[in-house]
């Protein structure tokens, strides 16, 4: 399975991404992926090719480029719970400093490189994203309502919090189907009432759920907080959404 590093130019510079797609020469339905706060490395390159392998072009990007080409900080081959309060403590400001005005912009210069490559189906593309990644496949989904058709998100970031700009106000602007699987934890029953309150609300297709004994993470290989079982579930509720959504369309 072929994965290219790129460069994604933006409003603000330029983002390194890589992307992995079939090797047969068509094009295949875009999907952009959105990292953990992690970033960059090897566990989302398998995760990427797997994906690929289901017959899509999977770009995911450094959205912590403004501060550097990944790993934005050094990062060890696996991160342990001993790892985790040190690593956190360098990301979080970095997180915090990336506005919503900079990753509306971000979107724009991702999904526009999508549809520039002759590698990428005609049609809507799906979006994903892990841990923060979640947060920003919402907003993606909420700011370009026209071109995505899937979106999901796993051990997400905040989607419901007391800002005036909290994600959870823009539901109503989506039109793509939603999925949510949340971890053990992420979030109070009271919170996640109140998020899918919101989906209800916005009159979305959607599925949200909590994976029972998953922790923050459960995705990622690296990590302690993996959970085989939790990565299979997240494949099984995934590959059929976007099979849903994105196959049929265009050229692909």
């Amino acid at each position: 399975m072929p994965i290219t590093t790129l460069q994604i130019p933006t409003r603000d510079g330029r983002a390194d991404a890589f992307a992995a797609y079939p090797d047969d020469g068509e094009p295949h339905p875009g999907v952009l992926m959105y990292m953990d706060a992690f970033g960059l490395r090897p566990v989302l390159r398998e995760m990427a090719a797997e994906l690929a392998a289901h017959g899509y072009y999977v770009l995911v990007p450094n959205v912590l480029y403004r501060h550097g080409p990944a790993p934005v900080i050094e990062l060890p081959e696996f991160i342990s719970a001993e790892h985790r309060p040190e690593l956190i403590e360098k990301l979080i400001p970095l997180v915090v400093a990336y506005t919503v005005d900079q990753i509306k912009s971000d979107a724009d210069a991702f999904l526009d490189f999508l549809g520039s490559r002759s590698e990428v189906s005609g049609g809507p593309v799906g979006v994903t994203g892990y841990c923060i990644g979640g947060m920003l496949a919402m907003r993606t989904a909420a700011t370009h309502a026209d071109r995505v058709a899937a979106v999901a998100g796993f051990h997400g970031g905040p989607l419901v919090t007391d800002d005036p700009d909290s994600p959870h106000r823009s539901f109503s602007r989506i039109k793509a189907e939603v999925l949510l699987g949340n971890a053990d934890g992420d979030m109070t029953p009271e919170v996640f009432a109140e998020l899918n309150e919101a989906l209800n609300a916005a009159g979305v297709e959607y599925t949200s759920e909590i994976y029972p004994g998953a922790a923050h993470g459960f995705t990622m290989a690296d990590t302690e907080a993996f959970s085989p079982d939790g990565l299979r579930r997240h494949w099984d509720d995934l590959l059929p959404l976007l099979d849903r959504a994105l196959k049929g369309h265009g050229t692909a």
